[in-house]
This record gives structure tokens, C-alpha cells and sequence, in this order.
């Protein structure tokens, strides 16, 4: 009896024991289930405000994608008008007198062409309408007055600069807006007058040559900007020569002391010679035209006491030929191309003279457009806009 009782009460023991230790798994099971129930809602909170900042982020990126677009076919058909309207120029320039090239298409007309004209007193500056509806005083600041008195000229990369001249023979300046700025780099050479520039390598750079004695006569150097180097020395001497383009090479004509009749073309070594032109002729103006002839206006013939000319000479495939005359005969005066006409600018009779080519460049007719202010002797010429410094 004892035994069965102890034994029940064992069995009630473990029992009791094993429920609490059941329990306390239990607990503990529990404990743990809550736990990773935190946890996963923690991580669900995560996802969702993950989840929603990208999405913010993915909807910005997607309204930047959208603006972008936009702005890109807005782009895209300016771009396309601009093609459809735009032309393509190119300048070249030479003084002694000066020339200009610019190719456009279509041509500019004589309505749309303006041209700013330095004297050697650059307080006389002005501009002059192609058209010659408009002469009009422009406002040019130098470091002195005289600044521009026989200079040479020429663009480089789309900047006016002059060389040379009075009183310093050896400066460079550029044309910043309505200013002179000299810079501090210097021509090789002294070249007091007689020398001429030209504009080479698509505008990039200029051929600076000749000056009024000695072996400056016939000595050049190439100014990029920045820094001179002097290049080949012509053979013969070309003070008053000029510089010009033809077959797209620099060209110098005639002297004004040797008084001679040499035309030669700068190579890629050296000079070449040219067909002698007809007349023993300096202080002439040299314009190339996009054929790749070369014209030779006025100037003044030592063969004939040095008589001054009204003859309009093309160079063209080898051969020198008039092809017609200004109204007025003029030496030491500039020109300049712009479109399908010539712009000459008379220094002893001072009238502005314009020369018009026909779309093959056959010369149609010369008519006088005005009258410079003053006998300005080599005038710095600039193609510009019709507010230009006034």
C-alpha cells in the first residue's frame, strides 16, 4: 500500500516537473516567436520605407530623363533650322592695300555689309554701309592717336590685329571690341612702312613681309597668335608690293624701288615665280577671289613716271589680264571682299568704290558708293556689324 502510494505520488512528481519544464519551453518558444516577429515586422518596415525612397528617387530620376529629352529635341530642331540658314565664312586679309576674302552662301549683299575703316588718325575711324546709305563715326581707342599710321593688317582667328608702322615698328596689336591692345610679343623685323600682311592657314595665322630698306624688303615671318617666326625670304624685293592670294598661296607683285614687274607665290619651300605683270607697278591692292584668281586694283605705274592706275588685273591660270577699270585712278588705297563685291577705298581721289562679280565671279559692273572723310593712306579695313563701335 505504501509503495503504490509513493509511487503515485512519484508519477504526480514527474509529472508536475516535466509540465513545468514543458511550460518553460514553451515560454521560451514563445519568447523566441515574438522576438523574430519584431524582427520581421522591423524588416518589412525596412523594405517599405527602402522601397519608397527608391521609388522617389526612380521618379525623380525619371522627370530629369523627360526634361533632358526635351531640352535635347529642342536642341535638335534649332540645330536643324540653323543648318538650313547658316552659311560658312572665310576671312583673309591683306594691307598695301588690304585684302579680305569671305565666302558665304548665300553672298552677303551690299545691304548687309559693314565695314569698319581705321585711318592712321584712329580718332577718324568710321563705318561705312556696303550699300553707302550710311557713313557713320565709330569710336576706336589706341595707345596714341597715330597708332594705326602704315600698319599692316590681317585677321587671326577671327581677331583684327595690325603690324608694324609708325611710330613703333616692331608692334602687334589686336582689335578687342572698340580697343587697341598691344600685345607683348614682337615682330622679328623693323618695318617702318611697305610691308604688308595676309591671313594664312584658314585664318590661324599671318604671313607678316617686306618693309622699306634692305633686306627687309624681302624677309617674312608668321605670327599664330602668340609668337613670330620668321619663314622664307622672297628673291626679289617687294616693298609696296602687297600680299594676296592666289591658287590659295600668299603672292607679292611689283616693288616700289626697284620699280620691277616680279610676281611670286610663296610655297610650302619657298618661292615660286610668277608671270611678270605687265606693268612696272606698286601700291596696289591684291584681292583673291574664291576661283583662286587673284585681282590687282590701282596703284601706280614706274614704267610711266609712276602715273596712277584705274586698271582691274586678274592673275588667273597663269596669265595677267585687265579685265576692267575704277572710275577713278588711285594708288595706296585698301580693299576688301565681302560676298560677290569688292570694297575699294581710294586714297588720292578718297572715293569708296565698289566692284560687283556676277555668282561665277565674272566682274559685272564698278560703281562709287561715297567718299572717304579724308586722304587716308592705307587704311586698316575690318568686316563687322552695323552698330560696330558708334
Amino acid at each position: 500500500m505504501n509503495f503504490v502510494i509513493f509511487g503515485i505520488i512519484l508519477i504526480e512528481f514527474c509529472s508536475a516537473w516535466k509540465c513545468v519544464r514543458e511550460k518553460t519551453r514553451i515560454k521560451k518558444l514563445l519568447w523566441e516567436n515574438g522576438k523574430l516577429r519584431i524582427e520581421r515586422n522591423q524588416l518589412k518596415d525596412e523594405k517599405e520605407r527602402f522601397s519608397n525612397e527608391n521609388f522617389g528617387e526612380i521618379e525623380e530620376l525619371n522627370a530629369q530623363k523627360n526634361e533632358l529629352k526635351k531640352e535635347i529635341e529642342k536642341l535638335n530642331a534649332k540645330l536643324e533650322d540653323a543648318l538650313k540658314t547658316t552659311s560658312t565664312s572665310a576671312s583673309s586679309i591683306s594691307t598695301t592695300g588690304s585684302t579680305s576674302l569671305t565666302t558665304t552662301s548665300p553672298p552677303i549683299t551690299p545691304n548687309d555689309a559693314f565695314i569698319l575703316v581705321i585711318p592712321y588718325y584712329v580718332d577718324e575711324s568710321y563705318l561705312q554701309s556696303g550699300d553707302g546709305s550710311s557713313q557713320i563715326s565709330a569710336k576706336i581707342n589706341a595707345p596714341r592717336n597715330d597708332y594705326a599710321s602704315e600698319a599692316a593688317h590681317a585677321l587671326v582667328n577671327g581677331k583684327l590685329h595690325i603690324f608694324g608702322g609708325y611710330p613703333d615698328r616692331t608692334k602687334i596689336a589686336r582689335l578687342d571690341d572698340c580697343t587697341l591692345n598691344e600685345l607683348t610679343v614682337r615682330l622679328n623685323e623693323e618695318r617702318r612702312n611697305g610691308h604688308a600682311a595676309l591671313s594664312i592657314e584658314n585664318g590661324e595665322k599671318a604671313l607678316i613681309c617686306f618693309g622699306d630698306s634692305g633686306n627687309i624688303r624681302k624677309t617674312c615671318e608668321i605670327f599664330d597668335g602668340s609668337t613670330t617666326v620668321s619663314t622664307f625670304a622672297a628673291d626679289w624685293t617687294h616693298r609696296d608690293g602687297g600680299l594676296g592670294l592666289y591658287k590659295n598661296q600668299p603672292t607679292s607683285v611689283g616693288c616700289g624701288d626697284y620699280e620691277h614687274q616680279k610676281a611670286e607665290m610663296l610655297s610650302a619651300s619657298g618661292w615660286i615665280a610668277l608671270p611678270d605683270h605687265p606693268k612696272r607697278i606698286s601700291e596696289h591692292s591684291l584681292v583673291a577671289l574664291e576661283n583662286q584668281s587673284m585681282l590687282l586694283i590701282a596703284g601706280r605705274d614706274y614704267g610711266n613716271g609712276g602715273a596712277y592706275q584705274s586698271g582691274i588685273w586678274q592673275l588667273k591660270d597663269e596669265n595677267w589680264n585687265q579685265i576692267g577699270e575704277l572710275l577713278q585712278a588711285d594708288f595706296a588705297g585698301s580693299a576688301i571682299y565681302i560676298g560677290r563685291s569688292v570694297y575699294y577705298f581710294g586714297y588720292d581721289s578718297l572715293a569708296i568704290e565698289r566692284l560687283y562679280f556676277t555668282e561665277t565671279e565674272e566682274l559685272q559692273n564698278v560703281a562709287q558708293i561715297g567718299n572717304q572723310p579724308g586722304d587716308y593712306y592705307l587704311p586698316v579695313l575690318f568686316q563687322t556689324i552695323s552698330d560696330y563701335c558708334i
